[in-house]
């Protein structure tokens, strides 16, 4: 294969996963542990991929894709706040990860390239969400602070006050923060079952 056929290949499924990774964010649901408006899902899951077969930089890119897909389709009821949000911390989740294993291509390094990856993306998400999602659906949707709060307080009273006096940043990081990382874990471990197998595919066609 030319080097150009190898760049319309790699070009094609990014495509595909970005389709792939596009449909996984409609098949979103709550989880009992945390505010029913937080969803979960495994949308990042194709954009890790790509990151691993091509580049972090491909991860990236089916994460933008992904994301302008979605608002596409749904058009701006979420005022791309949540879009936002997404494409930060998926892109977190593929550069640190898809990084890291391309430095050493193994299972070794795929393994801890997951979990690093997993790992920023959940700290990240307390700074995004503190001082740029939240804010952003508090003034763009009208919703007050104090009622968001409550969501919370509904699963964990105690949550307002502990472990400082700033609900806000409690309830980040005491839900969304263990959330996240375990949304990029599970990414990350369905990840490295299939991408072996997979991978033998794309670089048999290559």
């Amino acid at each position: 294969m030319t080097k150009t056929q190898k760049g319309i290949y790699k070009i094609t499924l990014t495509a595909m996963l970005s389709a792939v990774a596009f449909v996984l964010m409609f098949l979103e649901f709550s989880l009992p542990i945390i505010p029913s408006f937080i969803k979960f899902d495994i949308s990042d899951l194709p954009a890790l991929f790509g990151a691993f077969a091509f580049g972090p930089l491909y991860g990236v890119l089916i994460e933008l894709i992904k994301n302008v897909l979605h608002i596409l389709i749904k058009g701006t009821s979420s005022a791309f706040i949540g879009e936002l949000s997404n494409f930060l911390l998926g892109s977190t989740l593929c550069l640190v990860a898809g990084f890291i294993y391309k430095s050493g291509k193994s299972k070794k390094s795929a393994i801890l390239a997951c979990f690093i990856g997993a790992l920023a993306m959940g700290l990240l998400s307390l700074p995004i969400n503190y001082f740029a999602v939240y804010p952003a659906y508090v003034k763009c949707y009208g919703l007050p602070l104090d009622a968001i709060i409550g969501m919370y307080c509904a699963i964990l009273p105690k949550i307002a006050a502990t472990p400082t006096s700033n609900s806000l940043f409690n309830c980040l990081f005491v839900f969304n923060v263990p959330f996240t990382f375990f949304k990029g874990i599970v990414d990350a471990v369905i990840c490295i079952i299939v991408y072996k197998p997979l991978s033998r595919f794309i670089k048999g066609k290559m």
